[in-house]
């Protein structure tokens, strides 16, 4: 597993070159502001539909969370993108027993309320407009070491170009902060509202 490591020129470069890039490519970055625990730590919990998820989480966690950040990613894309550790970025390597390593790793940041960690629980790329969101099992064994200790937040995200040559990115916000029994019950949860998510962002377009 490749953990995170400090380096504060490479992390603020990047913090300002996401900050560049999102506005340089999108028309607007929309998100509705929601009220945290700041006692507790992050789990943040997104879809999963383009290459820019991780950077737009990252900017959303600088201008509305500000907890310091983490992200699981796959082990080859660590390795290919190998300044993302500088990031926070952490990895997981799927079919081996270092996912257990990796999964522990992600409760013990859990475990303090200063962290924020993105996972992205279907595990791999969907199209942006899917009706089911399923959930990878691995944060199961996050949910029964850290029961309690954490929020999970919920950014159901979608892209709209309409009448914009930019797309504008709106991010759908909601806070949990009990427990789950389950990753049943979290998924069901969190497929509960993506569906209003959805249904609302077809609302806006119309």
């Amino acid at each position: 597993m490749i953990r995170p490591q400090k380096n504060i020129f490479i992390r603020g470069f990047f913090t300002r070159y996401i900050s560049y890039i999102i506005g340089r490519h999108f028309h607007a970055f929309n998100f509705n502001r929601v009220d945290i625990d700041p006692h507790k730590s992050i789990l943040l919990l997104p879809n999963h539909y383009s290459w820019w998820d991780g950077f737009l989480m990252f900017q959303l966690n600088k201008l509305l969370f500000k907890k310091k950040f983490h992200v699981m990613i796959l082990e080859e894309t660590g390795r290919k993108n190998s300044f993302m550790k500088y990031l926070g970025a952490y990895t997981v390597q799927k079919g081996t027993r270092d996912i257990i390593a990796s999964l522990d790793y992600t409760a013990s940041l859990l475990a303090e309320p200063d962290n924020l960690v993105l996972i992205f629980p279907q595990g791999t790329l969907y199209s942006n407009f899917v009706d089911q969101i399923q959930f990878q099992n691995g944060l199961s064994r996050v949910i029964k070491q850290v029961a309690g200790q954490f929020q999970s937040v919920f950014a159901v995200s979608f892209i709209e170009h309409l009448q914009n040559k930019k797309a504008t990115v709106n991010v759908n916000l909601q806070v949990h902060t009990e427990s789950f029994a389950d990753i049943n019950e979290l998924q069901q949860t969190f497929q509960s509202y993506y569906q209003t998510a959805k249904q609302e962002q077809s609302k806006n377009v119309v």
